[in-house]
């Protein structure tokens, strides 16, 4: 089971991934209240265990500017979560060589699922709908709409998973991994007991 857990911005979240060793940490470039600017990133990447992978949250973002980010920060991984065409996803896999490309899915009905599966990304990541944000938004995606998918690529479960259903979800859907922000977060900023307990429960599964 892979761990994600996104929406780094500070010194001490860093030190807390450090200390607990997800698989991934994610790093928003986009118009959310985690957003960060890429240097920022660059210089909390510089602190950050070798061993975890580093991934681009971007949103709707020129291929030109989302691979000047990645070289920047050192990127290992760009996570798309607007409404990138399959097209825009091929001319970045062009400019960014050696760098996974996952597509985030905001599941809103039986369609999403296969119509994100013909973007020719990497992986999927599948998340909660909302109308009027592009992640991290707390609200669970529709389990159902996914296990009806029955989805034989790789995919990270996300959208609203915390201590309270970590367990549940992926005893029920058997992700490849699952992406956590909001529900290790207290007042909005990252919580070293949340992180510790769900990674304790994570690498139990």
């Amino acid at each position: 089971m892979k761990v994600k857990l996104c929406g780094i911005r500070r010194p001490e979240d860093v030190a807390y991934l450090n200390e607990f060793r997800p698989d991934y940490a994610g790093f928003v470039f986009a118009g959310t209240r985690r957003r960060i600017a890429p240097e920022t990133a660059a210089a909390l990447v510089r602190k950050l265990d070798a061993h975890i992978r580093k991934v681009g949250v971007f949103v709707d973002e020129p291929a030109a500017s989302i691979a000047r980010t990645v070289r920047l920060a050192g990127l290992d991984v760009v996570q798309l979560h607007g409404d990138e065409s399959a097209e825009a996803i091929a001319k970045l896999r062009l400019l960014v060589p050696g760098v996974e490309i996952w597509k985030a899915v905001r599941v809103r009905d039986r369609l999403s699922i296969p119509r994100a599966l013909k973007l020719g990304a990497d992986k999927l990541l599948l998340d909660g709908y909302s109308g009027s944000e592009h992640g991290g938004t707390g609200k669970k995606a529709d389990w159902n709409l996914i296990r009806e998918a029955n989805l034989s690529v790789p995919y990270f479960l996300a959208g609203g998973l915390n201590s309270g259903n970590i367990s549940a979800a992926v005893e029920e859907l058997s992700p490849y991994g699952v992406d956590i922000s909001s529900g290790i977060e207290t007042g909005g900023v990252k919580d070293r007991a949340k992180i510790e307990q769900i990674m304790k429960i994570l690498r139990k599964a």
